[in-house]
């Protein structure tokens, strides 16, 4: 169960908008989570137009993932590499990684079940079997997963003592001055939206330091071409990040971007955030030799870069 205080500012807001904006729930699986009763304010069974007053307690009862839900796909993967210890996965944009309320199949798990059947890490849980970390839904590119327990926990460690290293490709808005720089802010839940990370500088909200350093590969006048390189793992750290330095990833509208003319015209094209993960490397479970692996742009990525550099020299 999950509880919730409702501040001033969202009084009046309706139940089922404010349950999908403190949690991981869809407004839609919202609206069902109330209909069944498994949300109540102080208290009280209410319905989705339940008026919230400043002071409320909102409890949301979360459905547990079960076994039985997690169900083997025939989904085609896109695998780089893989051997009896480990897969690597070049994810395609729009698929989610485990499956969550909203989305209980189509994920990169289902896919994995289907392909590997029992042979994948039990460490993640039913949930996340084989899941070391992750990337976004919108976000393309590599990602590593464990085929056995030992696999999975030596590859963690890794990710933990931030020596697995990782390497994207985004375009932002703006330009830069300088031609590389690091970014050194903690990164926490936000204080409202629950759906989405903040720069978080007093400690609190879970907030833990995040770090990303960042090159400026090109200038498209009023967008930059950035290589960045992750130094820890935080949830949406990159997004976070360069919108906190002024410069949101194109067509992500979560943090800040979507709103110019460029990309209002090729929403269709973005698909969401441009940021895809373009090399991964890592010291091998068992072989212990560091191994590394690489994914292209994906062609809306390098239509997109085309039509920059076209509009930066007819400028």
């Amino acid at each position: 169960m999950e509880e919730f205080v409702v501040l001033p500012e969202e009084a009046g807001v309706r139940l089922d908008a404010f349950c999908a904006a403190h949690s991981d729930l869809s407004r839609s699986a919202a609206v069902r989570l109330i209909e069944e009763g498994a949300v109540t304010v102080s208290g009280k069974t209410a319905n989705k137009k339940t008026p919230l007053l400043a002071g409320d307690v909102v409890c949301i009862t979360l459905p547990e993932v079960k076994e039985y839900e997690l169900l083997p796909e025939s989904i085609p993967l896109d695998i780089v590499y893989e051997d009896a210890d480990l897969l690597v996965i070049n994810k395609p944009k729009g698929m989610v990684v485990h499956p969550a309320a909203g989305n209980e199949s189509g994920t990169l798990v289902n896919a994995l079940l289907y392909h590997c059947g029992d042979s994948l890490s039990g460490i993640g849980g039913v949930a996340r079997p084989g899941i070391v970390h992750r990337i976004d839904k919108d976000t393309t590119g590599l990602l590593v997963v464990a085929k056995n327990d030992a696999a999975h926990r030596a590859l963690a460690a890794q990710l933990e003592d931030h020596s697995l290293y990782r390497e994207y490709r985004a375009l932002v808005q703006g330009g830069f001055r300088e031609d590389e720089g690091t970014v050194d802010l903690p990164i926490g839940r936000h204080p409202v939206d629950r759906k989405r990370m903040a720069v978080i500088r007093d400690g609190s909200h879970g907030a833990k330091r995040a770090v990303t350093h960042y090159k400026v590969l090109s200038r498209f006048g009023s967008v930059s071409e950035l290589l960045l390189r992750l130094e820890t793992g935080r949830t949406h750290q990159i997004r976070v990040h360069m919108s906190a330095k002024g410069h949101p990833l194109l067509g992500d509208t979560v943090y800040g971007g979507g709103g110019t003319a460029f990309e209002k015209k090729y929403a269709a094209l973005l698909g969401g955030q441009a940021l895809h993960a373009e090399r991964i490397s890592f010291v091998h479970p068992t072989s212990k030799e560091r191994v590394s692996f690489s994914a292209p742009l994906p062609e809306a990525f390098e239509e997109l870069r085309a039509i920059l550099q076209k509009n930066a020299l007819s400028d």
